[in-house]
């Protein structure tokens, strides 16, 4: 058995030969294919706003409780009641005029919102390579740099004698669909 183990090898290196190999080719241009893409982003701004703050009612209450004891100190008998209810609803008046108006407040505000922005982005790569001195156009996702590997599949016709190879770059076995070698 030890004996056929160098022909089995050979055999299979021969038939794996005749499948396909790994050869290189030299990269003529790679040029990126660009797309504007939007990306979404929060902008926020601070904005100052003026408030009108809360009265307190302090002045009311105390012009209330000032014109309730005057009104009851003025009446007598049955208008006490009356006297009493005038002095409060005055006083309740004068007391939040003197209170007056409080300051107003300024208060910083952020308002925030989502704009687009546009990005240029680099989606894929068209690449010209040379093969045994023909030119081939392919796109890659990558920009494969000076050189790009190929695996080299011949293809067999029963009008050629000697079966011609196309080469494809090797990043898959199988190329990019719509991307077969075209001849310049």
């Amino acid at each position: 058995m030890s004996r056929f183990l160098p022909f089995v090898l050979a055999a299979t290196a021969s038939f794996s030969s005749m499948l396909g190999a790994q050869e290189v080719g030299r990269v003529v241009s790679s040029m990126p294919i660009i797309q504007q893409v939007a990306v979404p982003r929060q902008v926020c701004t601070q904005q100052q706003v003026a408030t009108q703050a809360h009265k307190s009612g302090a002045g009311s209450a105390m012009g209330a409780i000032a014109g309730g004891v005057v009104g009851n100190a003025i009446g007598k008998g049955e208008g006490n009641a009356l006297a009493t209810a005038i002095g409060l609803i005055g006083g309740a008046i004068l007391g939040d005029r003197i209170e007056g108006a409080p300051p107003t407040e300024m208060r910083n505000v952020q308002t925030c919102s989502t704009q687009n922005f546009y990005e240029n982005r680099t989606i894929a790569y068209n690449v010209v390579y040379e093969f045994n001195g023909k030119q081939y156009n392919v796109q890659m996702p990558q920009d494969p740099g000076p050189t790009v590997r190929l695996q080299v599949t011949p293809m067999i016709s029963s009008t050629q004698s000697a079966p011609p190879s196309v080469p494809y770059p090797a990043q898959n076995a199988i190329p990019p669909l719509g991307s077969a070698p075209q001849s310049f």
